[in-house]
């Protein structure tokens, strides 16, 4: 079984060269592609003013911000941390998740998160469909994702979609069938294991005497030929 992270992030920008920060962080862990239902979110506050242009995405104001756990504080980086532990992180556009997060904890001199660990479901998604429209929205369009749930760009439910998205990208249908045969053959092997005992051969009979001597009557008096029922009956 392989433990991954699916993982997004909301920032104020796009370089975090340039200033910007995180102001949002999502995860959610999958076990051989099946959601565990575990996950790690916070909101951060990234200590500058929100660009309209990005409070237009997300939909997360500084006002919103203001006041909640810098990145550098245990609940944010070492929770954070201690979540993803050493599995693989699974990120739409990896790149630019990883530069915000690397150029984060480079400031609070932490190591950074290796870019063999990341794997992207962007280049993925190139792979299997070139030359077509691969945003995280066309994906889910193209896999009949619903996107009901989502007003603007949020890292949980971003996260929560990307892992569908994932699934689809690694096998889908193929995948959830190889799942489903997988639980069936475990409940086959459980059923066979049969808690009541060896089934004694032969089975004893079912009919009582009187139902018995009822149809030994009806097969030499009707039938009149009873050579075929004792062979079997033997």
């Amino acid at each position: 079984m392989a433990r991954e992270i699916v993982l997004d992030t909301e920032t104020t920008g796009f370089e975090p060269s340039q200033g910007h920060r995180m102001v949002e962080i999502a995860c959610l862990e999958i076990d051989d592609f099946v959601p565990t239902g575990r996950s790690f979110h916070t909101y951060i506050d990234p200590c500058r003013d929100m660009p309209p242009d990005a409070e237009r995405v997300h939909g997360l104001s500084g006002a919103f911000l203001r006041g909640k756990p810098r990145f550098e504080h245990p609940e944010v980086v070492d929770a954070f941390l201690d979540f993803v532990g050493d599995a693989p992180l699974i990120a739409h556009n990896a790149a630019f998740d990883r530069n915000f997060i690397n150029h984060e904890l480079g400031a609070i001199n932490r190591h950074p998160l290796h870019e063999s660990r990341w794997v992207d479901t962007l280049a993925l998604a190139k792979t299997r469909f070139p030359g077509m429209h691969n945003s995280l929205d066309a994906l889910c369009k193209r896999f009949k994702i619903s996107l009901a749930d989502r007003e603007k760009h949020g890292a949980l439910i971003d996260a929560r979609l990307l892992a569908e998205v994932y699934l689809e990208l690694k096998g889908g249908r193929e995948r959830r069938l190889e799942l489903t045969t997988a639980a069936m053959i475990t409940a086959v092997a459980a059923a066979t294991r049969n808690p009541y005992g060896v089934r004694p051969r032969p089975l004893a009979p079912r009919s009582t005497e009187e139902e018995r001597q009822i149809h030994e009557n009806f097969i030499q008096n009707v039938v009149k030929n009873d050579g075929l029922w004792k062979k079997f009956s033997a």
